[in-house]
């Protein structure tokens, strides 16, 4: 087993210092066009967070499990040392633009990913609203274990990008100079895609890199001023409901379908899919049609 740092547990103290310097900041200096920081939704998105340590945890068993068998499989080894570890974040990040595109796309996977994007308040108590079903994820990552990348590596990239990515969730930060803003995911590229507008949705889904959205054509830079959370908010700070409403939704949406192929499309279609001849769905999708790739 690599000895590799947990990223995550060394930078909690970051996580507060930074946090309560921005709500300071907002104390001292208001800004009526943020949507700033409001008790219930800050607390909801903390307990959000720390039930996410809980599941996640659960959750490591079979993934350990299953990416352990992958690794012993492969002939392939990539060492860990110096000059492989900047080449592992960067593969690391290509599959989390694939993985984030992926649960914006496919219901079932946006049933888990919705929970991040269901506050409409930006800041950054916003990043630590993490879902409780991070099943969805391991999928996308078997590539690296089938080429001989160690699991530990593979999580410890994991870590280091969710750690990049919580600078990120703040109106307090404008647009960086040009050339940071090309390559990298920035507070203005992220605001982008927490918004609601049409324009906006399902845009910048980078994760450090935001060249990967510039490349498949998924970037769109900050122009109007984003209005954040969903097409169709939902009205609870309750965690459980947060974190499970939209599995909730598709749920009636397939008991309420009349075929197989719609069903199907219920949970596997886009988070706004419909048959033409059916009333709406029921769910928190980010359009109001099926999202575009």
């Amino acid at each position: 087993m690599p000895n590799l740092p947990d990223v995550v547990l060394w930078s909690i103290p970051a996580f507060v210092l930074l946090t309560v310097l921005e709500m300071v900041s907002y104390r001292l200096h208001p800004d009526e066009d943020a949507a700033g920081y409001e008790t219930k939704d800050a607390a909801t998105s903390l307990g959000m967070g720390i039930g996410s340590l809980v599941f996640d945890f659960l959750w490591k068993i079979p993934i350990v499990a299953i990416y352990t068998a992958v690794y012993e499989l492969t002939p392939l080894r990539v060492p860990i040392v110096w000059w492989t570890i900047p080449l592992m974040l960067l593969a690391q990040d290509f599959f989390y633009y694939w993985q984030h595109r992926g649960h914006h796309v496919i219901r079932v996977l946006w049933a888990c990913h919705v929970v991040h994007h269901s506050s409409r308040k930006f800041n950054l108590t916003t990043a630590l609203r993490q879902p409780w079903t991070s099943l969805t994820s391991w999928p996308f990552y078997l590539p690296m274990i089938a080429l001989g990348v160690h699991p530990a590596a593979v999580a410890f990239c994991y870590s280091i990008n969710l750690v990049y990515q919580f600078w990120i969730h703040t109106e307090r930060i404008d647009r960086l100079p040009r050339p940071f803003e090309y390559v990298l995911n920035t507070p203005s590229h992220h605001r982008v895609h927490h918004a609601s507008q049409g324009g906006y949705l399902d845009r910048n889904f980078g994760g450090i890199l935001i060249v990967w959205d510039r490349t498949f054509g998924s970037w769109v830079g900050e122009t109007t001023k984003p209005v954040f959370g969903l097409t169709k908010n939902i009205e609870t700070y309750n965690p459980l409901r947060v974190a499970t409403h939209e599995y909730a939704a598709i749920a009636r949406d397939v008991r309420a379908a009349t075929s197989w192929r719609e069903r199907t499309g219920r949970v596997f279609r886009g988070p706004g899919w419909q048959p033409r001849t059916q009333p709406p769905a029921t769910g928190t999708g980010p359009a109001a049609a099926e999202p575009a790739a």
